[in-house]
């Protein structure tokens, strides 16, 4: 999997993943939980500084201004990269996932990647970004869990990429997908034994 996306990726891609990366690494839900007068989100709840650890400050117009950031600079990094070609885009996606989780400015601990992840499946296809959305949306409805919701989405989209014609993208969504997974190590292990907290719940 690694070794197709080098390949089509090349010097070009790397400069986009270089970019991506820097974008990416911008941790909004800290930022915004400090500028909100919430101190550091890092010590609340889950430790993550995504929106679903900010939803458990009670503010949900904080968590929502998390998602649309956190989603946001996936979606602009891809979008610049198509300005100068799909290696580029491929490249800036997969650095903005990278940087999201892995943020030179908190010592490479950052979120889990699910909203900067669906932001960039909507800008490399908003098909599929639009699909996978729709899968999250559906089962966080029906089970409430934010991790397993996420987790379906995340697994269902290189399929979605390979229905809507564009196998091109297939590899480098399924390792969006791969990141996503690896980062939810421990929810899936709460999920497994019943532990995992629904979305809103406040982790104890």
């Amino acid at each position: 999997m690694i070794e197709k996306i080098i390949e089509h990726i090349g010097i070009e891609g790397l400069i986009g993943l270089g970019g991506g990366y820097l974008l990416g690494a911008v941790p909004f839900g800290l930022l915004l939980c400090f500028m909100a007068g919430y101190g550091d989100i890092r010590k609340m709840g889950s430790g993550n500084i995504g929106a679903t650890n900010v939803l458990r400050t009670g503010n949900k117009p904080l968590a929502l201004a998390t998602l649309i950031c956190d989603s946001g600079k996936g979606a602009v990094a891809v979008l610049i990269g198509w300005m100068f070609g799909p290696a580029y885009a491929f490249g800036a996606a997969l650095g903005s996932v990278l940087g999201h989780n892995f943020p030179v400015w908190l010592g490479f601990k950052g979120g889990k990647g699910v909203a900067t992840t669906l932001g960039v499946l909507l800008a490399l296809n908003w098909m599929v970004g639009l699909a996978a959305c729709l899968t999250w949306l559906i089962m966080a409805v029906l089970f409430r869990f934010s991790s397993l919701s996420a987790l379906v989405a995340l697994a269902a989209a290189p399929f979605y990429a390979y229905y809507f014609g564009d196998p091109k993208q297939v590899y480098l969504i399924g390792l969006l997908a791969l990141i996503v997974w690896i980062r939810h190590h421990q929810n899936i292990a709460r999920l497994l034994k019943g532990e995992e907290p629904k979305i809103g719940a406040k982790k104890k």
